[in-house]
């Protein structure tokens, strides 16, 4: 892998996600060698993938190359590439480009979606969590819209315009507010031989109410907003089969779509070595300590969603989210230094920021520790949150432009069809 040899103890980071990126800067030009490794070569901001697959925002204004945020960091190293395997006996690991040895690793490598073993919903749906995938679900939407326009069949132009999203988590509210602004801001303008009133936004839930982490003040709320926006909810429902054209769910309820958008849940992508002790196997993430030390490992660390630490407040882990991982990213990068240095660990603690959606213009729910609230005010507080979350400050000066441009505008300017998707 052409890794300089060195004195310095070698930490590898498997992922740029936000826990890899924030432990990468915490160790920035310290006494160490560190080797960040990822499968691609850019971090991405997931909050804001659902933008993309809108037409709300370009690719390149969430996400951020990884050689751009270490070109400073004099020890630490980028490698495009695989993890395929570690064999922690020889404290090595085995990637698409080469083997290379570590006397610290850290395994950051998130999750992926989680089908619940249904085949026929991983082969015919539309799957959220990378910037390809969202940049085919923008393409499959205004693609659908074309196809509409020159349909002669009722049945056919209903099916590409119906949308069904599995998932009423912060992911499918937020992507089902987006399109229903598409439907009543976009459709009206630019498809003019079309009826917005033919377009169906459907919203699944499995649970008996939307956004089943948050409040019940937020999830009524964001019910409301939904409904205004014209989306359709149904809780308690869940989806059963979907061959690319009928969706099949546990109640009555059956419909044509050309376009299922598949946001109900998210499982571990661990990577093959460890000991089978080392992964819870019903959540299939690694079973770590309060420093973040992977089960029956010294050296092998886990951060992030991939990591489950079962405390007394999350006897499940801590909750899925870009802040538990954050935050221990920041944490992590001390600790390791302080493991090399023969000091005392400092066991990790997560400090609740809360929690927030936004369902569309003017519309979001935020939940604090002490306060709850919905509206203009916690759509302002959403949009400053991420705004200021981004990495780089280019990428916030773009987002602030479009964010602008579409609220004055009532646009979505991104909705180009760049490459065409087929299913």
């Amino acid at each position: 892998m052409n890794i300089p040899q060195s004195n310095l103890p070698r930490i590898v980071i498997i992922g740029g996600g936000f826990g890899g990126v924030n432990l990468v800067k915490s160790l920035a030009n310290k006494n160490v060698q560190v080797v960040l490794i990822d499968k691609r070569n850019y971090h991405t901001f997931q909050p804001l993938l659902y933008q993309v697959s809108s037409s709300g925002l370009e690719p390149d204004s969430i996400a951020y190359p990884l050689r751009k945020i270490i070109k400073k960091h004099k020890t630490t190293f980028f490698r495009f590439a695989q993890v395929e395997q570690i064999l922690p006996e020889s404290n090595t690991i085995i990637t698409s480009i080469g083997d290379l040895t570590f006397d610290y690793l850290v395994i950051a490598t998130g999750t992926r979606t989680n089908y619940f073993g249904n085949d026929a919903i991983k082969a015919n749906s539309m799957p959220m969590k990378t910037v390809p995938q969202a940049l085919d679900i923008r393409s499959l939407i205004l693609q659908n819209f074309e196809k509409a326009a020159i349909s002669t069949s009722n049945e056919e132009r209903e099916a590409y315009l119906n949308f069904v999203i599995v998932g009423a988590g912060p992911t499918g509210v937020e992507l089902a507010g987006a399109i229903a602004e598409l439907k009543n801001n976009i459709l009206p303008r630019d498809y003019n031989d079309l009826n917005p009133d033919d377009m169906h936004i459907h919203l699944l839930e499995g649970a008996e109410r939307v956004l089943p982490p948050m409040s019940e003040h937020a999830s009524g709320k964001a019910s409301k907003f939904l409904d205004k926006l014209g989306v359709k909810v149904h809780c308690n429902t869940f989806v059963k089969h979907y061959d690319g054209k009928t969706v099949t769910t546990n109640s009555e309820l059956k419909m044509e779509s050309e376009t299922l958008i598949w946001a109900a849940g998210v499982t571990g992508a661990p990577i093959q070595g460890l000991k089978a002790e080392a992964i819870i196997e019903r959540a299939n993430r690694y079973n770590v300590n309060q420093f973040n030390q992977v089960e029956g490992y010294s050296n092998i660390f886990a951060i992030g969603d991939i990591a489950l630490m079962s405390t007394e407040v999350y006897p499940k882990g801590h909750p899925q989210v870009a802040q538990p991982a954050i935050q221990q990213g920041h944490l992590l990068g001390k600790n390791l230094l302080r493991l090399i240095a023969n000091k005392p660990l400092k066991p990790f603690v997560y400090k609740d920021k809360g929690s927030m959606a936004t369902i569309g213009r003017n519309k979001a729910v935020v939940d604090l520790k002490h306060y709850k609230f919905g509206g203009f005010f916690a759509w302002f507080i959403w949009m400053f949150v991420h705004l200021m979350s981004l990495v780089g400050f280019r990428n916030r000066v773009i987002v602030l432009f479009n964010w602008t441009y579409n609220y004055i505008n009532f646009d979505k300017a991104a909705r180009l069809i760049i490459r065409p998707f087929k299913k």
